[in-house]
């Protein structure tokens, strides 16, 4: 079964030197891109992350610091990488809350202009715990039948996502074959960024959903209390959040000369 696509979509895995989206590097990341027309191509990159791989996350994906030691940086594979997935949608397992944040963080410092407007993204895990609640290993078993060999190699967990992915649109009526609607069903909480700082009131505006300002308007705070922008973009908050403040802040900024 192809998927019923309208553009290229790029699924995608990324191993990490640990969780931590502000803070962790990419130390490897495949990419299959499924086109329209159902041809595919497919490419995996070992990543210095110019940092130390722990030791217990060695363990989990097995990529130690020799493996990568003589690897290119991510900000010199940025340009490949992003030409790979620039026309594409996206999508992976536990996508939407880790893969593309850390992606966008790494793209980011290196200084590709890197957003999700003209992108739909379709988080298989979502899909899965929706329909069942499993671990990748446990949804390559019940939807397609197989032993996911090699768990934690970037490639080989890619490869099941997709694998996965048409096994359930197979298996669920109530699935439509197409990316807009799996994007739409396969979200969470919208977040006007990835890492859940900025959400959105029932009006469609962006709001704090942390601290002292929780649930209120970053527009309003940022108006009120001009020095918090300043505050939150010295902070140790992830890249993409401070970009998206800092378009809110512009856009309000305009709309106030218009």
């Amino acid at each position: 079964m192809n998927l019923n696509l309208t553009k290229p979509i790029c699924f995608f895995d990324l191993e990490t030197t640990g969780v931590n989206i502000s803070k962790d590097r990419i130390v490897e990341i495949s990419i299959l891109k499924i086109h329209p027309n159902g041809t595919e191509e497919s490419k995996t990159w070992l990543v210095n992350p110019e940092m130390p791989i722990p030791k217990e996350v060695t363990a989990i994906h097995g990529i130690t610091d020799a493996d990568v030691a003589d690897k290119p940086t991510f900000k010199e594979l940025a340009k490949e990488i992003f030409n790979m997935i620039k026309d594409s949608d996206l999508g992976g397992f536990n996508s939407n809350r880790f893969d593309i944040p850390l992606l966008a963080e790494e793209m980011l410092r290196a200084e590709v202009d890197f957003d999700m407007k003209n992108r739909l993204s379709i988080d298989v895990q979502t899909i899965f715990h929706k329909m069942e609640e499993r671990t990748l290993s446990a949804a390559y078993k019940f939807y397609c039948d197989k032993n996911l060999e090699d768990a934690h190699s970037a490639e080989a967990d890619t490869k099941a996502t997709f694998e996965v992915l048409k096994a359930q649109i197979e298996k669920y009526d109530a699935l439509e074959n197409n990316s807009k609607f799996l994007a739409e069903f396969s979200s969470r909480k919208q977040f006007a960024d990835f890492a859940g700082f900025i959400t959105y009131n029932k009006k469609g505006e962006e709001c704090f959903s942390f601290g002292k300002h929780k649930n209120k308007t970053v527009v309003d705070v940022l108006n009120n209390e001009p020095g918090y922008f300043g505050w939150l973009l010295n902070a140790d908050f992830p890249l993409y959040t401070k970009k998206i403040l800092t378009a809110i802040k512009l856009r309000s900024f305009n709309n106030k000369l218009e």
